[in-house]
């Protein structure tokens, strides 16, 4: 299986003839991505919530391309409205099963809101306050991959880890809008995955952070093994 890093929390998990495309947020609106929402070609799109940043490509990837959306029931309703017609609707807790493997959404702690204006994509009194934000199990080549979308640290990571073994863990470790790097490397004991790829930092100045320290702290508590990959490149499973 191979996991192609865009940016900030966009991924590419590939299979076979499968690719699921996690939080699409690409070049020109994701500053760090390399790819561009034509230079990608999904089987599936899997979104964790409706902020911009994690979304903004969404819609024109899909249509270009009737990539099959997996979404929160709410969200999955806004895409539907906008013309996305290969769709599944899950809530929390809910698993979708393909013939490649599955996706489940489990619990995030953060927000979701929809942006109505591009000058406060994060506005609710602009935008749309839309359902809840997820974090996403990925089952694919046999693989488990957690991504845990944005969240600040919470003790049910044990849980989730619990009832669904994690092999590779995408942890956001930026701070200010999500965890920092510090419950990060708590949220990689909680979890027990083999491999952690940090996500959601140095896209902006206030997520910026120390991906060294991030993997020496992870290294040298856990049993934990951290791949920091740029923009653009690939880490094989």
């Amino acid at each position: 299986m191979e996991i192609k890093y865009h940016g900030h929390s966009c991924f590419e998990l590939s299979e076979g003839e499968t690719t699921v495309l996690v939080d699409p947020f690409l070049k020109p609106n994701n500053p760090t991505a390399v790819h561009t929402g034509e230079e990608v070609e999904p089987t599936h799109i899997a979104i964790t919530h409706g902020h911009a940043d994690h979304m903004a490509d969404a819609v024109p990837v899909a249509k270009r391309t009737g990539a099959h959306c997996v979404a929160i029931v709410e969200l999955a309703e806004w895409l539907k409205a906008r013309g996305i017609e290969a769709l599944s609707d899950p809530n929390l807790g809910g698993t979708v099963s393909f013939d490649w493997g599955w996706i489940k959404l489990v619990p995030a702690w953060h927000t979701s809101t929809l942006p109505g204006h591009e000058e406060a994509l994060f506005s609710a009194e602009h935008g749309t306050a839309i359902g809840t934000a997820a974090g996403l199990l990925i089952n694919i080549g046999g693989v488990t991959v957690y991504h845990a979308g944005d969240t600040c640290l919470f003790s049910d990571m044990k849980l989730i880890a619990e009832r669904n073994p994690v092999d590779i863990a995408l942890l956001p470790i930026g701070g200010h809008y999500t965890m920092d790097r510090h419950d990060g490397v708590v949220a990689c004991q909680f979890i027990g995955a083999e491999t952690v790829i940090p996500i959601h930092f140095d896209t902006f100045p206030a997520i910026e952070t120390d991906t060294d320290a991030f993997k020496a702290e992870v290294e040298s508590q856990t049993s934990s093994k951290v791949v920091v990959l740029d923009p653009g490149q690939t880490h094989s499973v």
